[in-house]
């Protein structure tokens, strides 16, 4: 079992790239008594270089497999694209180390499975995976107009992610279009998916359409779409449409609106903008997120405190979380595959 006494908490990364290095590293480096041991990237030499860089005390290694065999390390920081993470998981849950997985969970819902099940067979392990960073500092004052049902009953929800990332035809094929390497994972769908279950709560059936426009990248065949667009039921009864691309000239920004029975509410995920009304209001207005209410990024706290807490602090999203979100990804997949609406059974 991993250590989670007084002493140093010793983190073991497996893909040491840009997220890691700049978003997980600096919010690790705020604990004293936590210490980056050992680095396994996708060579010995970039492993080497970020230990220079970053770490200096930490062994650099050549294979992820020789880093869970290090008895000392207690977590594993797991920070690979989704094709690896259920073989990271699953391997250091059996040795013995808690685990910190970035998103997107995994690449189907079969793997998803495979890793909740594991987490499962081992739940005095911490397990937590990297939420999204949209939304989080406008979640409780969603959340709260929600609970105090300010719009009502929510029978309408509009999403729109539209990106330029990938509208330069000529352009190599990104990791994250190659499904050999991001599985089924399309564009924002997961993402936003885990936003609207933690607001909306699950969806539970959908019908999905999607285009690659660009099919051909440097002599590699895209599988995955250029953009998406997913009809969809949730538990509550309301219905959505959630539209995706990463071909879009000019680009607005992500957009929620939620509409209700009683009012409306928009949430611009760039700015964390938040306006609503009710019926009878001339307009929407702004929102104002009062200090006690405002959110942001505090993933790495969260986790080293559940880590520490031995169970009495409960680290979000789980594996049980990032599972309702793949099944949604599995669902998407499926209907695209079958022109089909597909229900999602729990």
């Amino acid at each position: 079992m991993a250590k989670t006494n007084n002493q140093k908490l010793r983190v073991g990364i497996i893909g040491a790239g840009d997220i890691v290095r700049n978003r997980h590293l600096p919010g690790l480096k705020k604990h004293s008594d936590v210490e980056i041991t050992a680095v396994s990237n996708s060579t010995y030499e970039s492993s080497e270089k970020f230990c220079k860089e970053h770490a200096p005390h930490a062994t650099p290694m050549q294979n992820w497999a020789d880093l869970l065999a290090i008895p000392e390390i207690d977590v594993v920081w797991i920070g690979t694209p989704p094709y690896m993470h259920s073989a990271i998981t699953v391997s250091a849950l059996e040795a013995g180390k808690h685990v910190f997985c970035q998103a997107r969970m995994a690449m189907d819902r079969a793997e998803a499975e495979e890793m909740l099940a594991a987490s499962k067979r081992f739940p005095e392990l911490v397990t937590m995976l990297c939420p999204p960073p949209f939304g989080l500092r406008g979640d409780l004052l969603v959340k709260k107009l929600l609970a105090e049902n300010y719009l009502g009953r929510p029978h309408h929800i509009r999403l729109q992610s539209f990106t330029g990332a990938y509208l330069n035809a000529e352009a190599p094929a990104h990791w994250r279009q190659r499904i050999e390497i991001s599985g089924l994972n399309v564009l924002a769908l997961g993402i936003y998916t885990e936003v609207l279950h933690r607001w909306l709560g699950d969806i539970t059936g959908v019908f999905a359409r999607g285009k690659i426009v660009h099919a051909i990248r440097q002599g590699y065949e895209l599988i995955v779409p250029d953009l998406l667009t997913v009809l969809c039921r949730f538990a509550n009864g309301a219905e959505g449409v959630l539209e995706f691309s990463g071909i879009t000239a000019l680009p607005s920004g992500d957009r929620l609106e939620v509409y209700g029975e009683a009012g409306t509410m928009t949430y611009d995920f760039g700015s964390d903008v938040i306006n609503a009304g009710r019926v009878g209001d001339r307009a929407l207005h702004q929102m104002e997120i009062t200090p006690e209410l405002e959110g942001g990024w505090h993933v790495e706290d969260d986790f080293v405190a559940a880590v520490k807490s031995k169970g009495r602090v409960h680290a979000h999203p789980d594996f049980e979380e990032g599972y309702r979100y793949m099944r949604v990804v599995q669902a998407v997949a499926d209907s695209r595959a079958r022109n089909e609406w597909v229900e999602i059974k729990t």
